[in-house]
């Protein structure tokens, strides 16, 4: 019996031992796929799949939990600035794999500046997909702002200021009452002091300032990013400056 036991648990062990030994190897690929990405979007979805083989082999890496999560969202944000095929589809899955790795990786370490950024971004992804009105009916609004907050106060500069961004976007694309234009400015400007010349702060700090009234102050900056070579975001400042 003992023989028998021994033998089973070494089989277990072999068995488990595969994945745990490529660990490495799958967050070396899946590292390498991301900086693929850049130059074609189809390499964040693969990024990720590789991310996820690494955390099962290695179900307590943080690492392999928060990249899984960006990957995902990368991808899922992507396909909606591309208008690929099926792009709200894309959003609606990848941006629930998204939230289910940032969720993993917040289990792991809920001081980690990267879980809670990557999954409160994944459930805007989510959103463009569903309407934030779905994502508020599902309970998400909360779990949302909270995260958030939190990759704020541990570092809100980082990935070139993100939580100060998103907080900003956050507070303008909630429907009224929970609306809060002046929490949108705040985070906006504090984001455009210290990163001026990011075309996506821009654009909705002008949309912002267009809903409070600062028109003028709206023009000049939507000006300035329609000239961006970022095509999406100019263009989304040349459709608001059109409809102001």
């Amino acid at each position: 019996m003992r023989r028998f036991l021994s033998l089973a648990l070494c089989l277990c062990v072999i068995s488990a031992l595969p994945l745990a030994l490529f660990a490495e190897d799958f967050m070396a690929q899946g590292n390498a796929l991301y900086d693929k990405g850049k130059t074609s979007f189809e390499s964040y979805k693969a990024s990720g799949d590789m991310f996820v083989k690494a955390l099962e082999g290695s179900p307590n890496s943080y690492e392999a939990a928060w990249k899984a999560a960006r990957s995902y969202r990368y991808y899922a944000d992507e396909s909606k600035k591309k208008n690929a095929p099926n792009w709200k589809a894309t959003c609606k899955e990848y941006g629930k794999l998204g939230m289910k790795y940032g969720e993993k990786a917040m289990a792991l370490n809920p001081n980690g500046v990267e879980g809670n950024m990557w999954y409160g971004s994944s459930v805007g992804s989510y959103s463009d997909a569903v309407s934030v009105l779905t994502a508020l009916k599902e309970g998400l609004k909360d779990k949302t702002q909270n995260s958030f907050e939190k990759a704020y106060k541990i570092n809100k500069m980082y990935n070139d200021g993100a939580p100060m961004k998103a907080l900003g976007r956050f507070w303008y694309v909630l429907p009224w009452p929970l609306q809060d234009k002046k929490l949108s400015l705040q985070y906006l400007r504090e984001l455009q002091k210290a990163f001026p010349n990011d075309v996506e702060g821009q654009v909705y700090l002008g949309e912002t300032l267009m809903k409070t009234g600062d028109k003028d102050e709206a023009k000049g900056i939507l000006q300035k990013a329609s000239t961006a070579s970022d095509k999406y975001y100019a263009d989304m400042a040349k459709k608001l400056l059109e409809d102001m």
